[in-house]
C-alpha cells in the first residue's frame, strides 16, 4: 500500500506563546507586496509604468491594504461564507486565513480606479504594472494554503497525492473515527482542532491519521505553479519583449488566471455549494473572462502607450 505524505505543518513559524506568534500565511503576504514594490519600481525605472517612481510605495501600499486585504475578505465573506456577517468581528480575524482571489481583483481594480481618477494617471497603465507583480502574490499565498493544509484537492490516488488533516472539519464519519482512536491515546483529544493541533507534535496522532484520512490532489501546489510562477512568466514575457497598448496586459491577466482557475478547479475540492454545476472560483472566473476581453478590445480600438515610451 503507497505511503501518502501527510501534511503536518505547523502554520505558526515560531510559536511565542500558545497560538500567538508569527505565521506563514502573514509571512506570505509580506512576500507578495515586497514582491510587488520591487517589480513595478524595476518596470517604473525602465519607462513602463508612467507612476513616478516616488509614487510606487503609496500606490503598492494602497493596492495592498484596499484592494488585496480588504477586497480578498469581502469577497470572501460575501462569495462563500455570508453566514460570518452574523458575527462582524470574525471578519477581522484574516490571521485564520479566509481570502477570496476575485474579491481582491475586484478590490484591486476599485483601488486603481480611484487613485487614476485622484492623481490623473491612466488606471489601465497603472493595471499593467501591477498586474505583472500580481501572480507572485498569488504563488505565495497558495503555498500558504499548502502549509495550512486548506482548500486541498479532490479525492485521488496518483503517487504523489497528499493527506490533509483539516479533512476532519468536513467529513463527520473520518472525524468520528479520529476522535475515538486519538482519544484512546490521549483523552484530550476529543475535538477535530485538537487532533489537527496534534499532528505537530504527537506522531501516534499522525500515524494513526494516516489509516482514517482520503489521499487527495495537492491542488494548492497546482494552483501556486500555474497561477503564479506560469502566469507570471508569461505576463513578464508580454511586458517586457512585446509593445502593447495600455489595458492588454490588465486584459490578459483576467482571461489567464480564469482560464487557470476553471482548469485546476477540477482538481480541488470544492468549498462550498456549486453554481449551476460549477464550483465558486469557476463561475466568478467567467466573469473575469469577459472582463479581460472587453478591456483588451478597448485598448486595441483606442491604443496608448506608456508616456516614456511613447513613439
Amino acid at each position: 500500500m503507497l505511503a501518502y505524505y501527510l501534511n503536518d505543518f505547523d502554520p505558526f513559524i515560531i510559536r511565542l506563546w500558545g497560538d500567538i506568534g508569527p505565521r506563514w500565511y502573514g509571512l506570505a503576504y509580506v512576500l507578495a507586496f515586497g514582491a510587488a514594490y520591487w517589480i513595478y519600481r524595476w518596470l517604473a525605472k525602465r519607462g513602463y509604468a508612467d507612476l513616478p517612481l516616488a509614487q510606487v510605495g503609496d500606490f503598492v501600499l494602497g493596492a495592498a491594504i484596499f484592494g488585496v486585504l480588504l477586497g480578498g475578505r469581502l469577497g470572501y465573506v460575501f462569495f462563500y461564507k455570508p453566514e460570518m456577517l452574523r458575527e462582524p468581528l470574525s471578519i477581522l480575524r484574516v490571521w485564520e486565513g479566509g481570502m477570496a482571489s476575485h474579491g481582491g481583483m475586484l478590490g484591486i481594480l476599485g483601488f486603481t480606479f480611484y487613485y487614476a481618477w485622484r492623481h490623473k494617471l491612466s488606471w489601465t497603465n497603472l493595471g499593467d504594472n501591477l498586474v505583472v507583480a500580481a501572480p507572485i502574490g498569488l504563488f505565495f499565498g497558495r503555498c500558504a494554503n499548502f502549509i495550512n493544509g486548506e482548500l486541498y484537492g479532490r479525492a485521488t490516488h496518483v503517487s504523489w497525492a497528499m493527506q490533509f488533516p483539516k479533512e476532519l472539519f468536513d467529513n463527520t464519519d473520518e472525524m468520528d473515527r479520529a476522535i475515538a482512536t486519538c482519544s484512546r491515546i490521549d483523552p484530550s483529544l476529543t475535538t477535530p482542532e485538537a487532533i489537527v493541533a496534534a499532528v505537530h507534535r504527537q506522531p501516534q496522532v499522525k500515524e494513526i491519521l494516516r489509516t482514517i484520512l482520503t489521499p487527495r490532489h495537492p491542488s494548492q501546489l497546482y494552483e501556486a505553479f500555474f497561477e503564479g510562477i506560469v502566469l507570471f512568466a508569461i505576463l513578464w514575457f508580454v511586458r517586457t519583449r512585446m509593445r502593447q497598448p495600455n489595458g492588454v496586459l490588465t486584459g490578459l491577466f483576467f482571461i489567464c488566471y480564469a482560464i487557470v482557475r476553471i482548469v485546476v478547479e477540477n482538481f480541488r475540492e470544492p468549498d462550498a455549494t456549486l453554481i449551476a454545476g460549477f464550483t465558486r472560483g469557476q463561475f466568478f472566473s467567467f466573469f473575469l473572462i469577459a472582463i479581460g476581453v472587453a478591456v483588451v478590445a478597448v485598448a486595441k480600438i483606442r491604443p496608448a502607450f506608456p508616456k516614456k515610451m511613447s513613439i
